[in-house]
């Protein structure tokens, strides 16, 4: 299917899709992700920062595809080439539509606000979850059938849906049984380092906010992929030597987004009013499709600007401190929690003026876990190659009243606090 449409991106400039993609951009279920925040509530922090789920989810099917192209071009090794379509044959260009679809489909599920709510709201699964529903709900139907007609007259005769949904998910939320190629199709979209996802919010969000720690290289960073045979017989995605550098500008752009943005204090102290908010408002998501897509940032936003003005609204303490931020509580990190005899005194002395939030993570470091294509032929991991590795993103929080704060960090000064 020819390109019929061209679409203006202020991050990948422009991005072209066929009619089948536009169709399902103009789809319901992604036409909300225009009023869904990217960063949830962030822009009380850093006023950029308004972008949306919608430009994101382009973002990654463009950045998907290139990626897709560049592993997939040129004469690869014996073994990749046994596991992998052949460039430019009717299965690669299959594959390449699954994860355009895909990688528009992967945030279709999210709540409104994004993250902000999702560990009070969505359960074990997630907004992956929901995710799943829309892409199995009769929404997306008509999508899938025109896609699987044009597939059979090319001779291709799959579950074209289950393929979409497999890649856009990954193996870890959708389960199931993945072959060493479509691993790495879904990898594309869902890795933990080489994703399209990550790589599009890290630089998309650092241009909205202004923050310049998200921007590196990606253009090199594509350039060095490689599809790799591992020992065990699986094929798993990696850099040639000569992109470690690459790799190494996007872990620590990973690190000091983590720092200054995602797991930023200030930012933290705003999204624990809002999901507490959220929670009085949507109590109860049910699991009727229909009401969760109806739901965006805007309805929230209505209904807070109502709950600041009305004191006998459940959410009036929270939308009165997104307001007015003088009453707003002190989100302070910890590295390491307190001891539950400790959070109880603290809680016995001062009620509901604190809560928190503590991680059930490891202090594990994250470094260059992936892969290395060597000059002399072999496989290296690439931690073995590198000097850089950087601290866990998550964090223990504790949220306190203002007027108690330093009682508190006083209280905790044989805690590892962070700042």
């Amino acid at each position: 299917m020819g390109t019929i449409k061209k679409i203006y991106d202020s991050v990948h400039r422009f991005i072209h899709v066929d009619e089948l993609e536009s169709d399902l951009i103009n789809s319901r279920p992604f036409q909300r992700l225009h009023y869904i925040h990217q960063l949830g509530v962030t822009f009380f922090v850093y006023p950029g920062g308004t972008h949306r789920r919608f430009e994101h989810s382009l973002g990654v099917m463009e950045l998907a595809t290139r990626i897709y192209d560049e592993i997939t071009k040129g004469e690869l090794p014996k073994k990749q080439r046994e596991l992998t379509p052949e460039y430019g044959s009717l299965e690669h260009n299959y594959w390449r539509r699954v994860l355009r679809l895909a990688a528009l489909c992967h945030d279709m599920g999210h709540l409104p606000f994004s993250h902000t709510a999702e560990h009070r709201l969505s359960g074990a699964g997630g907004h992956e979850a929901w995710t799943q529903k829309i892409m199995e709900s009769e929404m997306l139907a008509p999508i899938w059938q025109r896609f699987r007609a044009e597939s059979l007259k090319e001779g291709i005769d799959r579950d074209v849906r289950s393929d979409v949904i497999k890649t856009a998910l990954g193996e870890k939320k959708f389960g199931g049984e993945y072959t060493p190629w479509e691993r790495i199709v879904t990898e594309i979209i869902t890795g933990d380092f080489f994703g399209s996802d990550r790589i599009d919010y890290l630089l998309r969000d650092s241009q909205c906010t202004g923050l310049a720690y998200g921007l590196f290289d990606y253009h090199q960073l594509i350039e060095m992929l490689k599809i790799i045979a591992t020992p065990d017989g699986d094929l798993a995605l990696g850099v040639e030597e000569n992109g470690i550098e690459s790799c190494e500008a996007l872990l620590l752009a990973r690190h000091y987004m983590h720092k200054r943005l995602y797991q930023y204090s200030s930012v933290k102290s705003y999204s624990f009013h809002m999901a507490r908010f959220m929670e009085t408002i949507y109590y109860d998501l049910g699991d009727e499709l229909e009401h969760y897509i109806s739901m965006t940032d805007n309805e929230v936003l209505s209904e807070l600007n109502s709950a600041s003005r009305d004191e006998s609204h459940p959410g009036h303490f929270d939308a009165k401190c997104l307001y007015l931020r003088n009453y707003r509580f002190r989100a302070i990190p910890l590295l390491s929690p307190p001891s539950e005899d400790e959070l109880r005194a603290l809680k016995e002395k001062m009620g509901d003026e604190i809560e928190w939030d503590l991680s059930k993570k490891g202090e594990k470091k994250i470094g260059l876990n992936f892969p290395v294509l060597k000059q002399d032929g072999t496989i290296e991991i690439g931690d073995n190659l590198s000097e850089i590795s950087v601290l866990p993103r998550e964090r223990s929080w504790i949220y306190v009243a203002p007027e108690y704060e330093q009682e508190v960090r006083k209280m905790l000064n044989h805690v590892d606090v962070v700042g």
